[in-house]
């Protein structure tokens, strides 16, 4: 994308990645991308034993304690090639280790419910890849919450990830702080903070953006910093999980309820990875201008 050819959007202000599917996740200052998002995002999960469903904060009433786990993604290097991929702190502040042999028991024990410790199996060389139970597909449920607006009220729902993933979705997500600044301005009493949308590219708009601008980019190509490109496709539609309470944060139905009546639950936005590539934070971002 040249400079003629595209327009100054912001820079990005944060980055952040979610090693186990649900669970609190990390802030880095820089991370790889490829055709599976940023390197280490959801490539681990929890699956229930009895049932093959992937364990999700999207119905907190089967798992309500997931928000109280954290993960951190270990990159292999040369110095440690069999250094584990993953580290898991457990609500007592025990760590489990992805190549511990009692992980699942472990895991098991804290949740409160049988599960298994599963990773996506990925392409040769790609470091999310491990000798754990690995699958093609997976399925999940989502509660949605009694509030007007929603496709569904007070019901729990089945939706199938993409294949070969732990997204819901897509691959990258992208939320502006234009739009959180926005949503605060509607709903003063609500604490819209980066944790509850659990972003990966956090960017601040140019100022005197309009708000939810990120709306305005799907379709079009993202350039960030000189290396990666993603084609946005379309908005990220909100769920009961930006209510649940986490760390500092309380519970609160109000942060839902404000993106259903001001931008029909939608809050940010996906994105496919054109060309991969290290972002970091104060990388500039510019939109395509076609």
């Amino acid at each position: 994308m040249s400079d003629r050819a595209s327009i100054e959007a912001g820079a990005v202000v944060s980055l952040w990645r979610y090693p186990v599917k649900s669970m609190i996740g990390e802030q880095l200052n820089a991370a790889r991308l490829s055709d599976y998002g940023l390197l280490g995002d959801r490539a681990y999960a929890l699956m229930d034993s009895s049932d093959g469903r992937v364990a999700t904060a999207k119905n907190p009433r089967k798992w309500p304690t997931l928000f109280a786990f954290a993960a951190n993604f270990i990159e292999r290097s040369a110095s440690s090639p069999q250094g584990s991929a993953v580290r898991i702190r457990l609500p007592d502040g025990t760590v489990v280790t992805g190549d511990q042999s009692d992980r699942n028991q472990v895991l098991s024990k804290a949740i409160n419910r049988e599960v298994t410790l599963a990773a996506i199996e990925r392409g040769e060389g790609d470091e999310a890849r491990s000798s754990m139970p690995a699958l093609r597909t997976a399925k999940a449920e989502e509660y949605w919450p009694d509030i007007d607006g929603l496709d569904h009220r007070d019901a729990v729902t089945d939706f199938e990830l993409p294949t070969g993933t732990f997204f819901d979705c897509a691959t990258v997500h992208l939320l502006t702080t234009a739009t959180l600044d926005r949503l605060r301005h509607l709903y003063p009493q609500g604490r819209f903070e980066v944790e509850r949308f659990r972003p990966n590219i956090v960017v601040k708009p140019l100022e005197g953006t309009q708000t939810f601008v990120e709306d305005s980019w799907i379709g079009h190509t993202l350039a960030i910093g000189d290396e990666v490109r993603l084609n946005v496709t379309g908005p990220c539609g909100r769920c009961v999980m930006t209510t649940l309470a986490q760390r500092d944060l309380p519970m609160d139905r109000g942060i839902l309820r404000t993106a259903v009546e001001h931008n029909r639950a939608n809050v940010g936005v996906y994105a496919t990875v054109v060309r991969g590539g290290t972002i970091r934070c104060g990388d500039r971002v510019r939109l395509s201008a076609v």
